[in-house]
């Protein structure tokens, strides 16, 4: 698979739950001229709580700077978990670019500010306390998540979200995510952009307002997703779902989701 770039966000390195299995099968298959990593690449705060490292890690790290050394240029976006990471803005480490945001033009001329996110979370903004005990509750989720899924495999079941599912259902986390959208949004269009890339809140989307285009990476961390141009200026999102013997395409946003909080049209044709 060839793309004119690539984003990903939310690959949170220190959990348990980081999918850097199927994001290293990923990049195998995926080249592409410039790759943007949109925040919360390594996850400082569980670091800081509790070590944790495996040589997986080690070779995604690996990966990235091979790409970085031929053809790729990698712009690493921080994000609220790589805080720490800030005293190096503008900074190049092994032909990797670090920054707290950045203008991306695509191949049709039309611009993007690419951002984690995190700055326009009013949570985070007004109470970091309630943030960083929010998502120490979002890994135990994530933890029940993984017996859930275990035992709809045994039943012959394909995987599920239940941490999606919460967010899903209540509506209060539904706010939160219009709120953050809105005021993204409306940052992007004070900027002069055409649109905005982000992450953050590990909600893959891609939405037309009016003139401006909202698009989610998504996370590596329940959904597996990732945004691709194309060599026209056509960006889409897609998911890499990976099995051991085959890979699917699963929908990424049920039929009860899209109901709640439709998702819109693309420069490259709909999701």
């Amino acid at each position: 698979m060839n793309y004119r770039t690539i984003w990903i966000s939310d690959v949170h390195l220190g959990t348990r739950h980081a999918r850097v299995t199927a994001l290293l099968e990923f990049l195998r298959e995926a080249e592409c001229e410039h790759l943007y990593l949109v925040g919360d690449f390594i996850d400082g705060w569980q670091l800081r709580r509790k070590w944790y490292w495996t040589e997986e890690y080690n070779l995604l790290i690996q990966k990235l700077l091979r790409k970085s050394r031929k053809r790729t240029r990698v712009t690493f976006v921080t994000g609220n978990h790589d805080e720490f990471l800030e005293q190096f803005l503008g900074l190049s480490f092994g032909g990797v670019r670090l920054v707290e945001r950045t203008v991306h033009q695509a191949a049709d001329g039309k611009k993007y500010l690419v951002l984690h996110g995190h700055q326009f979370d009013g949570v985070m903004h007004f109470n970091r306390l309630l943030d960083r005990v929010g998502s120490v509750l979002y890994e135990r989720i994530l933890d029940v998540n993984v017996w859930v899924n275990r035992c709809r495999r045994w039943c012959g079941f394909g995987y599920w979200s239940f941490a999606s599912y919460i967010k899903l259902k209540a509506k209060s986390a539904m706010k939160y995510v219009s709120d953050y959208e809105e005021s993204l949004i409306q940052f992007t269009r004070k900027s002069g952009m055409d649109g905005v890339i982000c992450g953050h809140i590990h909600r893959p989307e891609i939405r037309n307002l009016g003139d401006i285009c909202y698009y989610n990476c998504g996370d590596w961390v329940e959904n597996c997703t990732a945004l691709v141009e194309d060599f026209e200026g056509n960006i889409k999102l897609i998911r890499f779902e990976s099995h051991p013997e085959t890979k699917e395409s699963a929908p990424l946003v049920s039929e009860e989701e899209k109901e709640l909080h439709p998702v819109g049209q693309t420069a490259g044709g709909v999701i």
